[in-house]
């Protein structure tokens, strides 16, 4: 496979061609449903067509990113599949990509999600689908561009641009509170970014090129640009606190349960699999590697560590007295990525590698939830938990599926969850062991909060009248399924694989932060 790829020069056109796909169908798909509608089409035929074009656009996609598995030589200290293009040249600015073994596992998430989140609204979004499938794929080239970007303004392009289509998305398809959510959402997000931007202005203009132009590009600057103590720290303040509204790490967090309960049920896939991903994702990639000294300082580190146990431990217990479902598997978020951001600053080999793997798996799972949550919805047009009670009578299937998805969220051994907290826990445990015993104790929060709902909602009684005549998943609602339950067994089974795919990723990580951002920096050329 790797000698097919190399002959049809796949690494020279795979990330450029990933980031554009999605930008021409959307232009199609808009056009098709406006200016371009046939003749006497219906509204029902055009929700059919769309439906169908965006699903075929997103498979395309995914079909020709699994290439990146074998093509990306995740051992090398080089960026892989590199591109560059000049894009504002009087600005220094250069649309600059490339990517490592961390990055490589986002892509193929991002891109092997995408389809699911189409089936997952194939009968559940029957308005203005057009527009609904064309923000979709806007959002998948804007988080894409998050995760190869290799220019900090282009990262911050690609960072707002994933903005807006989730904005629009959970307010015009979501539930009856969308306005405040999706404005909430918006604004949590945007505040933190502004000063990101004036950091990354800064940094720009700190190592001009030979002609005075400031410089963007994330290898030369982390090469070069030489700063003090004090600027670390308001650097690395101002990149932190973007990453942490999005992870979100608590008390950054009050948005997302709101955005997770309004969104459409595709909205909260997305946001829950990939779009948390992209803080955890800046902290790896930004904010420790360009400010070394300000985050490994004590307090520093000190801090984040109390707030990712804080997290951790505050999101299990609020789940755990939630009625609505939907919010109790949001607030499971807020506990699932303490995990991660605890990992990132115990700075073990261990610990990041741990970190990792819940990203992935926590994608996987909570992916899963919310798709099993939006089928169940669908048939009974509630969320409460109370209103379920024994439905494993008339619905098998789902209650079997429901199960397995959250034994693997609570991180039963043999599924994906036990494999990435257990390497944090043991990571964290070589240089922070109070923090890795208080978080130990949130995974018998975990289980306490997700096997009680699961009780009530499938093991109960059935009581209810209404509950009775409920259908049991159907042949697309299964198929949609059923990669993630592969996943979940793959990852929990034989974790191997992508383990070495991220191993020199992470450890280059580590030696990178402990020698102060020098590890391993790449080219330090400005620019072509």
């Amino acid at each position: 496979m790797t000698s097919f790829l190399n002959s049809i020069g796949y690494n020279s056109w795979i990330l450029p061609v990933l980031l554009a796909l999605p930008l021409v169908g959307a232009a199609l798909l808009l056009l098709r449903g406006t200016v371009l509608r046939p003749a006497g089409a219906t509204a029902e035929s055009i929700m059919r067509e769309s439906r169908r074009w965006a699903l075929a656009l997103f498979l395309v996609e995914a079909v020709i990113s699994l290439g990146l598995w074998w093509s990306v030589n995740s051992t090398s200290p080089l960026w892989q599949a590199g591109f560059l293009v000049p894009w504002i040249p009087n600005w220094g600015v250069d649309l600059r990509l490339g990517i490592d073994g961390i990055a490589q596992m986002l892509i193929l998430l991002t891109t092997l999600l995408m389809p699911l989140a189409v089936l997952g609204s194939w009968t559940s979004i029957r308005e203005k689908t057009p527009s609904y499938y064309a923000l979709l794929m806007v959002l998948t080239t804007g988080m894409l561009g998050v995760f190869m970007a290799l220019d900090l303004v282009l990262f911050y392009t690609f960072w707002e641009l994933m903005l807006v289509p989730m904005y629009l998305i959970i307010g015009i398809w979501g539930g009856n509170r969308r306005l405040y959510a999706s404005l909430k959402f918006f604004v949590y997000t945007m505040v933190g970014s502004l000063l990101m931007l004036v950091g990354i202005l800064y940094l720009g203009l700190q190592v001009p090129d030979a002609h005075g132009l400031p410089v963007f590009s994330y290898d030369y600057i982390l090469a070069n640009v030489h700063l003090s103590s004090v600027q670390q720290l308001w650097l690395f303040a101002a990149f932190a606190l973007a990453f942490a509204v999005k992870v979100p790490m608590w008390p950054f967090h009050t948005w997302l349960p709101d955005a997770h309960v309004e969104a459409p049920t595709a909205g909260s896939v997305i946001l829950a699999a990939i779009m948390l991903k992209m803080g955890t994702f800046g902290f790896i990639r930004y904010a420790l590697p360009l400010f070394p000294v300000a985050a490994m300082h004590p307090t520093v580190r000190f801090l984040f560590l109390s707030l990712a146990v804080i997290g951790i431990v505050y999101g299990a217990l609020v789940a755990m007295v939630q009625p609505d479902f939907k919010k109790l598997v949001a607030y499971s978020s807020v506990s699932h990525l303490g995990f991660v951001m605890l990992g990132i600053f115990a700075l073990t080999p261990q610990s990041v590698q741990g970190a990792l793997m819940v990203n992935l798996s926590h994608g996987v799972s909570t992916g899963a939830l919310f798709l099993l949550i939006g089928m169940i919805y669908e048939r009974r047009h509630t969320r409460l938990i109370e209103d379920y009670g024994g439905i494993a009578a008339v619905t098998p299937i789902f209650a079997t599926i429901l199960t397995i998805v959250c034994l693997s969220s609570i991180g039963v051994p043999g599924t994906n969850g036990f494999v990435g907290e257990f390497l944090v826990l043991i990571g964290t445990y070589r240089t922070q062991p109070i923090f890795s015993v208080i978080a130990a104790s949130a995974v018998i929060f975990a289980a306490a909060y997700l096997l009680w709902a699961l009780q009530r909602i499938i093991y109960n009684p059935l009581t209810k009248p209404e509950n009775k005549g409920l259908s049991d998943l159907n042949r697309r609602e299964i198929a949609l399924l059923v990669p993630l339950l592969i996943a979940i067994l793959w990852l929990g089974v034989y974790p191997k694989p992508v383990l070495e795919k991220t191993q020199a990723a992470a450890d280059r990580f580590v030696r990178q932060i402990e020698s102060g951002g020098n590890a391993d920096a790449g080219p330090t050329e400005p620019r072509r």
